[in-house]
Order: structure tokens, then sequence, then C-alpha cells
């Protein structure tokens, strides 16, 4: 069961620290200094993870069971690495035998069983190339992909939400039956066509917001499951799938 950090830690660091004036700026500082005091930061070196959004995804799989039986696994927006390490050791992937593939424009040291593609998402063949790294039919496709933050909350929830969608239609044309889809998202309300598009090709589409998420924050995750398959669907079905789609904002797991 994953527990949450509480204040006591065995990491030898005291919580509650400062970060001396000096030549930073007070909003930096202020920064610092929450990060080296988080108890899901500390808990992250702890325990070998290369960030402390491994317990987002942790916490997340842990009341929905996405990972559970995953053979292959596609991380998007993977650096620096802490999901796919996750997603290595629940696939039982290795070098000899990669069953995960990871994609950022950003730089990523290397991970055991994880295929690294330094490339930006969007780019028209990027798709391809994680078919082709993959090796095979992905069960999961996560996204922890978001764009660079202009300071206007606007702009960066449509930027943020257009990633999201390219994430879903991907994770649509690369899953096999059963699969899952967990991609980040923002409060503020997820476009009606995205909803409508993943209730019609998965049988339960959950807002979630795990607890290692900071409650500051405004990220959310959009949890998809149980993809139904390609299959040609007429205008009928498709608007009867909509309708009868389960839908659940859990606000908080």
């Amino acid at each position: 069961m994953t527990k949450p950090p509480v204040g006591s830690n065995r990491t030898g660091r005291k919580l509650g620290q400062k970060v001396k004036k000096g030549k930073l700026k007070a909003s930096s500082r202020r920064w610092l200094e929450r990060h080296i005091n988080d108890p899901y930061v500390q808990r992250a070196k702890l325990e070998g993870y290369r960030a402390r959004a491994a317990f987002k995804l942790l916490e997340i799989d842990e009341k929905h069971q996405i990972l559970k039986g995953a053979r292959r696994i596609i991380d998007l927006g993977a650096a620096p690495g802490s999901w796919s390490q996750i997603a290595a050791k629940v696939t039982d992937s290795s070098d000899g035998d990669a069953r995960v593939a990871a994609i950022d424009f950003l730089e990523m040291a290397p991970l055991p069983g994880v295929k690294i593609l330094q490339l930006d998402f969007l780019d028209d063949d990027a798709p391809r190339q994680l078919k082709e790294a993959i090796g095979g039919t992905p069960d999961v496709v996560l996204s922890d992909m978001a764009a660079p933050t202009t300071g206007h909350h606007r702009t960066d929830h449509l930027r943020t939400m257009h990633l999201c969608e390219v994430a879903a239609h991907f994770a649509i044309e690369v899953l096999g039956e059963g699969g899952h889809f967990l991609a980040k998202t923002f409060q503020g309300g997820t476009e009606k066509e995205l909803l409508d598009l993943l209730k019609k090709n998965f049988k339960q589409v959950i807002h979630v917001k795990p607890g290692a998420s900071r409650s500051e924050s405004v990220e959310m995750f959009l949890l998809a499951k149980h993809f139904k398959g390609r299959r040609a669907m007429s205008a009928e079905e498709h608007e009867e799938d909509v309708a009868e789609g389960e839908y659940q904002d859990d606000g908080r797991d």
C-alpha cells in the first residue's frame, strides 16, 4: 500500500529548513524551501525514484489498478523518468527485452529496460518511432506532458489540453483492447470533445487528483480505463456510447 509520507523521515534531513537569502530572489527562495522540505521529494530520494511524481502514479494505480498485468507501456513527457522507472519494474522490462518506450524533448539519463526518444511528441514522426520502440501493442499509455507555462492561466490551460488531446488520439491508435490511458490535465474543465472521444472508446472515464499532487496545484489527471478496441462505429452507435459512457469526477483520490 502506498502511504503518504509524514513529517518525520529517514533521510536525516529535518523538515522546515530555511534557505539563506544570498542572491536568490524571494520567489526562488520560497520555491527552493518548499522543494527541500517536501516529504515526497525526500521519500523519492530514499526509494530511488528520479522525481516525486512517482508517487502520483503509484497512488493512482493503488486505487485503479491500471498497471496490473501490463506487458508494455508508453510514457509521454517522461523526463526525468520516475514513471518510466515504475513502468520498467511492473513490465519486467530489460535492455535485452525492452517493454517500455519513453519520449521527451528534454534530455533524459538512460534507464534499464527503457527505450528513450529525445524528441518532441508533436513531431510528425514521433508516433511511428514510439510504435517501433515499444515492439508490440502497449497495455498502458501514460502522459505527464504539460506545455511550458507562460504565466497566463487560460493560455497555459489550452496548451496543455491540446497535448492531452493529442495523447488521447495516440492512445486510441496504439492501445490493445482493455488498455488504459492516463494523462495530466488542469482544473478548469476538460474539453467536451475530448471527454466524448474518451467515453466513446473507453468503458470508464475519471478525473483524479492523487494526494501527491500539491494541494495548491491546479493539475489533475484524466484516466480512461478499459479500451474498447478499434472497431467501426456508426453515428448512431457513437451517440449511444457517448450517452451511456461511464464518467466520474473523483475530485481527489
